[in-house]
């Protein structure tokens, strides 16, 4: 997590660029929320909010507010906000850790959230601060996706692997992932304790939800998967450039980018199209259209 804070990392591109997550994502939330009759509605959190992707999806709560260490995330953020037209006031973010949420009041939040960052949480001191937040009945929803898939093209998977997860050091980006969070993450957060471990008997409910499809079917009642994008091979490769690790391997490997086949994410990409190309039967240009999905993992819980 501490590369997107670097100065050389790029916000803005990141913001455009990374997937966003469905609205039926959201709705699932919602749903697990309003199951207790006495739900409210007036105060959401979303922790390591980043760029605000997943903090203006929570459309339904009078007052939501992004939290995210990184002061460039939160610069975007609310640049972004300052943009929007309709923006009411809503929505606020604020520069802290997800582990330190001293701005809120006990008892003060109907819903926490957390796309994409719990899996650099200290749980040890997540649970608890979440705990004392919470209203009674209050909800708590984080979530990661994994190694992107292409819907139609499984037979690209093992180069996806081999890119992603692999330890040569020089064509794959596997070693300059940061760790325990990665790892964490593929694995589909079940690395995250139960609450109720952590903070006993502080919620009343808590479960995991794999959006995994077919992917991965050692995991307890995969769903079907619901994290889809249509771009185009260029859009691909610039959501490629986002990648954090790829960030550090540039830095380790600064001469990467004189290779005749071009750098080690613009030769992963052309190893996917040429796949492709294999699977089609034709050639492969960049502003032709590819489907991605993304298997999502999901922990939610109740406060007692």
């Amino acid at each position: 997590m501490a590369t997107f804070a670097k100065s050389s990392f790029n916000s803005a591109i990141y913001a455009t660029f990374r997937p966003t997550y469905p609205r039926s994502l959201f709705d699932f939330i919602f749903r697990y929320h309003e199951r207790n009759n006495s739900a409210r509605w007036n105060r959401a959190v979303d922790l390591g909010c980043g760029t605000g992707q997943a903090t203006v999806e929570l459309t339904p709560f009078k007052r939501v507010t992004g939290v995210d260490p990184s002061s460039k995330m939160i610069e975007v953020a609310q640049g972004t906000l300052k943009s929007t037209p309709e923006s009411t006031g809503q929505y606020e973010y604020i520069q802290a850790s997800a582990e330190n949420l001293t701005f809120l009041e006990d008892s003060s939040v109907d819903l926490v959230i957390s796309a994409q960052a719990c899996h650099w949480f200290d749980w040890n001191k997540i649970w608890p601060e979440v705990a004392r937040v919470l209203r009674k009945n209050g909800s708590v929803a984080f979530w990661g996706y994994s190694q992107l898939r292409f819907t139609r093209y499984p037979s690209l998977t093992p180069i996806i692997n081999a890119y992603v997860e692999g330890t040569d050091p020089l064509n794959s980006i596997g070693s300059y992932w940061e760790q325990p969070g990665r790892l964490i993450l593929d694995n589909h957060l079940i690395e995250v304790p139960d609450a109720n471990e952590v903070v006993p008997g502080a919620f009343s409910d808590f479960e995991r939800v794999f959006f995994t499809g077919d992917y991965y079917p050692s995991l307890p009642s995969p769903r079907s998967v619901i994290m889809r994008k249509k771009m185009t091979w260029d859009d691909l490769l610039s959501y490629l450039n986002t990648w954090s690790a790829l960030h550090t391997f540039r830095q380790h490997n600064p001469t990467d980018g004189e290779n005749p086949r071009g750098d080690v994410a613009v030769r992963f990409w052309k190893d996917l199209k040429e796949g492709a190309e294999r699977e089609d039967g034709r050639a492969v240009e960049g502003h032709d259209e590819v489907d991605i999905e993304w298997p999502v993992a999901v922990v939610m819980a109740t406060r007692a």
